[in-house]
């Protein structure tokens, strides 16, 4: 039986995948993004550890609140490092018959990560930014294993919604949505493409872990310039 570390649960998410969902947020994470908002996520040897099959029981009790559309969400840090674990807690939420829904960076591509996903409904796939360059720059990682992890899920056809975290003075530019745009049209398994508004309340677990933000001085998005960007995908 699987263990996993967990960071925390949100038991009736509205945010991490369709309907209202079981969340839970798993512990570690390899990357060190500038405008992470849970750097208290990064160390794997934190949280708590919890077998999967106790937490699928957990997940249970809120079943008469996910309705159609709702289930489970695996989310982080980056669940594809505990892939054995977070498999074992899909397969048996499918047993349950719960929709599971990975939220992930997409930067991994192992036999277990590919054992996880035949029992993941749909992906969360966070693409930071369309270009080597800026991942090197603020992910400190190659763009390149984020974009065969979204060609496996088109060649599964696993549902994806592709997400982007606007950052003005960063990605907020016409090019950057219009390579977005072109890349979910380039992958059928593509159904969904949301832009979100970078924030700064991450700012207080920067200052209480003795950290600094690397974003700090990043100025936040007006609702007027996401609804420009958002527009833009349309065409």
């Amino acid at each position: 039986m699987s263990v996993g570390r967990i960071h925390s649960i949100q038991s009736l998410g509205a945010v991490d995948g369709p309907g209202v969902r079981f969340v839970v947020f798993l512990q570690g994470c390899p990357l060190r993004c500038h405008c992470c908002h849970n750097p208290d996520t990064w160390e794997l040897a934190g949280g708590q550890e919890q077998e999967a099959a106790a937490l699928v029981k957990k997940a249970l009790r809120y079943r008469e609140y996910f309705g159609r559309d709702g289930g489970v969400t695996l989310s982080g840090g980056e669940p594809l490092l505990q892939a054995e674990f977070c498999e074992e807690f899909f397969r048996l939420c499918h047993q349950e018959g719960l929709s599971t829904c990975l939220d992930t960076s997409g930067i991994l591509l192992t036999d277990p990560v590919k054992a996880l996903l035949s029992h993941t409904d749909r992906v969360l796939l966070d693409i930071k930014y369309t270009g080597e360059e800026l991942y090197r720059k603020y992910v400190g990682c190659s763009y390149q294993p984020v974009l065969d992890f979204l060609d496996y899920l088109d060649e599964q056809s696993i549902k994806t919604t592709l997400r982007q975290v606007i950052i003005p003075t960063v990605n907020d530019e016409e090019e950057n949505i219009r390579r977005l745009r072109e890349i979910a049209r380039a992958h059928p398994c593509v159904d969904k493409v949301e832009l979100l508004p970078f924030r700064k309340v991450c700012q207080v677990k920067y200052d209480e872990l003795g950290i600094s933000f690397p974003f700090g001085d990043k100025p936040e998005p007006t609702a007027e310039r996401m609804a420009q960007l958002k527009q833009m995908l349309k065409y």
